[in-house]
């Protein structure tokens, strides 16, 4: 397959800080791809050397081919790119600056189609004559993605996208973003939203600290980490009585349930055991299925 972007050794300094350390990546054309990492990751540095508004230090990048700095208008014009912040002209309604938007990449009145459909399909019609500025939050991440797919980019990058929006418009928004990955369109995803990753994205990398700890097909990666975890329900509001009695098995806490990473199945014996031992009740178990979020927090070190 070819490939709809390409990293290729490519470094961030700025100062002493390594922002992104030697990553090479190639995303196929086709490919619902997610970026995943912490704060501070390098995800968003990624991004913006892939969009030109940041150099790298070392290395070169390609959208559809095209060096981003090299032959920068034909790589831009290959890109549709949703911010995390909310930026847009205070001066126009919507579909004002969805024509300028348009413009700056060569497409006159015949695109009006397009923007009509656009405005359509993501649900604002009724706000087609508002101006930016009158939006309500939810609305104007909206038209932000309008905003990047008005010339019909054949990549869409999505920096945190759902960020601060309802769920009923998230289901909205992931619903339209599918349908173009279904026409065709290469998506990539950066998202706090670990389960919307593991839903959507067929590939996923993940990012700590500048550097790749994971590339790999989301099921091949949930099959590389198959593992159950025990879930109890515990009538302790002790944490640390819970750590001193069962030692060499991690878990995480939220509220009173206790998660255990099991390592093999003879742990839930032995966990059991121990509570029963130190008269610490459990007033419900279940075993769950490993997911994206317990991969991400072991490979990013983000324990509770």
């Amino acid at each position: 397959m070819n490939k709809a972007i390409a990293f290729k050794n490519v470094s961030k300094n700025y100062g002493q800080l390594k922002a992104v350390k030697g990553i090479t990546l190639s995303i196929e054309e086709g490919d619902f791809f997610g970026l995943l990492g912490p704060n501070g990751a390098g995800k968003s540095t990624l991004i913006n050397m892939l969009a030109g508004l940041v150099l790298p230090t070392y290395g070169s990048i390609k959208a559809m081919g095209f060096d981003v700095i090299k032959d920068y208008q034909n790589a831009r014009h290959s890109l549709g790119i949703v911010p995390q912040e909310l930026v847009f002209d205070p001066f126009f309604n919507l579909r004002e600056m969805l024509r300028f938007q348009a413009g700056y990449f060569g497409k006159g009145k015949s695109n009006d189609i397009w923007v009509d459909e656009i405005i359509e399909r993501l649900d604002l019609s009724s706000k087609a004559s508002t101006n930016m500025r009158m939006l309500s939050g939810g609305m104007k991440r909206r038209a932000l993605i309008a905003q990047a797919i008005v010339h019909k980019p054949p990549v869409i990058v999505l920096d945190e996208p759902t960020a601060g929006v309802d769920v009923e418009l998230r289901q909205r928004l992931w619903s339209f973003i599918k349908e173009l990955n279904n026409e065709g369109h290469t998506i990539v995803l950066t998202t706090h939203y670990l389960e919307e990753a593991e839903a959507l994205c067929n590939r996923v990398a993940m990012l700590r600290t500048g550097k790749i700890v994971a590339l790999d097909t989301t099921s091949n990666l949930l099959k590389k980490f198959a593992a159950k975890n025990l879930k109890l329900r515990l009538f302790s509001k002790k944490a640390i009585e819970v750590s001193k009695i069962i030692k060499g098995i991690n878990f995480s806490i939220d509220d009173d349930f206790y998660t255990f990473e099991l390592k093999k199945i003879t742990d839930i014996g032995k966990i059991i055991a121990a509570l029963n031992d130190s008269s610490i009740d459990i007033l419900d178990m279940e075993t769950v299925d490993q997911d994206l979020e317990n991969i991400f927090l072991k490979l990013t070190g983000n324990k509770t």
